[in-house]
């Protein structure tokens, strides 16, 4: 079937033809080819605002909420549920009204979209008090965002269904790649060129008028589609292409929903093994989703770009390589292997999405077909983000992705060498293949069945050590891990670790005479230990810190001191309590406060904190509503005279001195840097810890005002309405 020469069907699903009016005039060519460019424009410029409103929305109400990662998680759950209700919408309205009603219908809707802008939500909507947050926050978006968004989002499939009504000898599918394209470029638009250069009220702003524009623009393609719709040629009901659909309806569906449901689930699981197992660098998130997404463009572009044999060949080989890259934690260079699972994943979605573009339906069945690819990627996304988080402990899904991959291709290309010539001739080396590189998998994938998971982690911090995995924990904050490591020359040197992903947050050797000392980030000599080192000449000092880990710093802390972490994650307080000691240790009075930390604040009353540590800057996910100048004002209200700040900005890819730098100069803190370098006799890393007062006294006991290892970088002042990572990247 080629859809190029799909005509628009007048049986199921084509309502409208008895009951319009006779046109009152007949589209030239000129006409029909600034009407098409019409139909492109609407579709390109709703689904780059489709992908501009999500990180718009979720980063004004990011520091309403805590700043924690379940606001981002509930924003992507609104979207991707009002997606698929906005393409739910689009099918009905395409099946049970005429055209006239379609066009009056939805630009009546329109309107009222017009009403809710602009999108920004009123600040009465930050939470009074510490329940979840989680109806709150869609009450929220439904409200400010809810009617803009399900008609953005129903445009693709109802805008490409009046284009085969009004230009029906065109295909409707190619706009399918532009409406992709559209959302490629909003995403990568937004991190580089719109967040840089807009604060949140400018981007909202431009985006209301951006709205208005599509509008008016989708008004016009609904009034040409009413106007001439009566020139559709009409597909009668022995069409074989509709017979063939109407018989393997069941099986086409299923097909429909199960590809995009792989394809969205390779997306998700190759995002989280690349960030949290391969190489912890900010934007890298950014880099599947442009795959995942020019795969659609180049797939639905034209049928010639897919050619089953290539991509299927590619798919299972490389599902056979990386699983035995993983299993034996054999490493090819961090370009070489974010290259090769990227290769992966464009060829995976490649297969899925050539695949969907050859079993597509005449233009008649078009919103059928979207709306099952819209559930498919609805359920591929539920179960990598919420399925898999509970019943997992590690990211299970990545395997899982590669078994499903390789099996999908090996069974096309058996397919397709069984309906050549000389099928046996074909068929039984791809099968002998496909058996033995299934073996290969089983045994790679096995690798992992005992109860050490061999895993990058277990090298990355295993020189002289033999390293085992005591226990991982997976939740809705990403995986934690405690690993124990068995020094392979003397058992003092023997310790544990944990772990947030790649990121160590805190180290403790397991012999009794040693487990109080300062590791990792932590020694005396860092700006944290000369911090509470000063600290403690305090009588009754009061310690607050942002980040538990290990619980190291408690043991900082004398008879009369309190100590009061903040800590978002339960299952780091949980894994800190059994299997390290610093916290069950601690000589003071020590609290564990669970919850964002500045959330935390913001309810609480003046902790007149002698000393407050800022350790949550270490990834490359950044908590950045920790670090703007409304965050500094609560810290202030929390902070006694002469109090510091100790914030930890050793980080491999940010240079956050010129934020805090601003937030010094803002608030009237002199700052000062210090810097110390790895004691492997010690376990002590190169940390980077600047350090904010205005007690003159400290200031001078610690050293010089801080200056940048390099040319000295100007201050920038992040706010809740503006951040910018992509400006402090190394």
């Amino acid at each position: 079937m080629n859809s190029d020469t799909a005509t628009a069907s007048s049986d199921v699903g084509s309502p409208g033809n008895d009951i319009l009016g006779p046109s009152r005039t007949s589209p030239t060519d000129k006409t029909l080819g600034w009407s098409g460019a019409g139909f492109a424009a609407t579709i390109l410029i709703s689904a780059f605002l489709l992908f501009q409103v999500q990180p718009l929305i979720s980063k004004v109400i990011l520091p309403w909420f805590g700043g924690t990662p379940a606001v981002w998680t509930t924003c992507m759950l609104f979207f991707q549920v009002l997606l698929l209700g906005g393409y739910a919408y689009a099918h009905l309205l395409q099946r049970l009204a005429p055209l006239w009603v379609q066009a009056t219908l939805h630009s009546v809707l329109l309107v009222v979209a017009l009403t809710t802008l602009p999108i920004t939500p009123d600040p009465s909507w930050k939470p009074l008090a510490a329940a979840n947050p989680t109806w709150r926050i869609l009450c929220l978006l439904a409200i400010n965002v809810g009617t803009p968004y399900l008609m953005l989002s129903a445009t693709g499939p109802l805008v490409q269904s009046w284009f085969s009504w009004a230009l029906p000898h065109r295909s409707p599918y190619r706009l399918y790649a532009l409406s992709n394209l559209g959302s490629l470029a909003a995403l990568v638009s937004y991190p580089f060129l719109v967040e840089p250069h807009m604060t949140v009220g400018l981007q909202a702003a431009v985006w209301s008028w951006g709205f208005a524009v599509f509008a008016v623009l989708c008004g016009c393609c609904g009034i040409l589609t009413w106007r001439w719709g009566r020139h559709s040629t009409q597909v009668a009901q022995s069409d074989p292409r509709i017979t063939a659909l109407a018989s393997g309806r069941l099986r086409r569906w299923g097909a429909w929903i199960a590809l995009p449901a792989l394809a969205s689930m390779a997306l998700l699981a190759t995002t989280n093994h690349v960030c949290q197992d391969v190489a912890v660098i900010p934007f890298l998130w950014v880099v599947p989703l442009s795959v995942y997404l020019l795969s659609f463009v180049v797939a639905f572009d034209h049928e010639r770009w897919y050619q089953r044999w290539l991509f299927a060949s590619i798919v299972a080989g490389a599902a056979v390589l990386i699983s035995s890259l993983d299993a034996f934690v054999f490493s090819l260079g961090f370009a070489v292997e974010l290259s090769l699972y990227f290769a992966a994943l464009f060829c995976l979605c490649m297969v899925c999405h050539g695949e969907l573009v050859r079993l597509r339906p005449p233009p008649a069945f078009l919103t059928s077909f979207y709306l099952a690819i819209s559930v498919g990627g609805a359920l591929g996304g539920m179960f990598v983000s919420i399925v898999a988080p509970t019943v997992f402990s590690s990211y299970v899904e990545w395997k899982i992705t590669l078994v499903a991959g390789f099996l999908l291709a090996v069974g096309l290309l058996l397919r397709s060498a069984w309906n050549g010539p000389r099928p046996w001739v074909k068929s039984i080396p791809v099968l002998a293949c496909g058996v033995l590189g299934l073996a290969v998998i089983a045994y790679a994938q096995s690798w992992f069945g005992g109860g050490v998971e061999r895993t990058r982690l277990t090298t990355l911090y295993n020189a002289g050590y033999r390293t085992s995995t005591i226990e991982r924990s997976r939740d809705f904050y990403g995986v934690t891990t405690v690993l124990e490591r068995v020094h392979e020359s003397t058992s003092d040197l023997n310790d544990r670790m944990m772990l947030s992903g790649q990121i160590p947050h805190g180290l403790q050797f397991s012999s009794p005479s040693r487990r109080r000392m300062l590791t990792s980030y932590f020694g005396p000599e860092t700006g944290v230990g000369k911090t509470l080192v000063w600290v403690n000449q305090q009588p009754q000092a009061h310690v607050g810190i942002v980040g538990l880990g290990a619980g190291t710093l408690a043991n900082y802390a004398q008879a009369d001191q309190r100590y009061r972490y903040y800590e978002i994650n339960p299952a780091v307080e949980r894994l800190a309590r059994k299997h390290f000691w610093s916290l069950g240790d601690c000589r003071g009075k020590l609290d564990v406060v669970l919850g964002d930390a500045r959330l935390s604040m913001e309810r609480e009353p003046p902790q007149n904190f002698s000393a407050l540590v800022l350790d949550a800057f270490s990834g490359d996910a950044i908590p950045t509503h920790l670090l703007t100048a409304e965050a500094f004002a609560t810290y202030r209200k929390h902070l006694a005279p002469n109090g510091i700040i100790a914030v930890h900005v050793s980080n491999g890819y940010l240079d956050l001195q010129p934020v805090v730098q601003g937030l010094a100069t803002k608030y009237g803190f002199d700052m000062i840097r210090v810097s110390t370098r790895a004691d492997d006799s010690r376990t002590l890393y190169t940390a980077t810890w600047l350090l904010l007062s205005q007690d003159p006294r400290f200031l001078l006991a610690q050293g010089q005002p801080a200056q940048p290892d390099n040319a000295p970088s100007p201050s920038i002042l992040w706010t809740d309405s503006y951040s910018n990572l992509f400006s402090i990247l190394k």
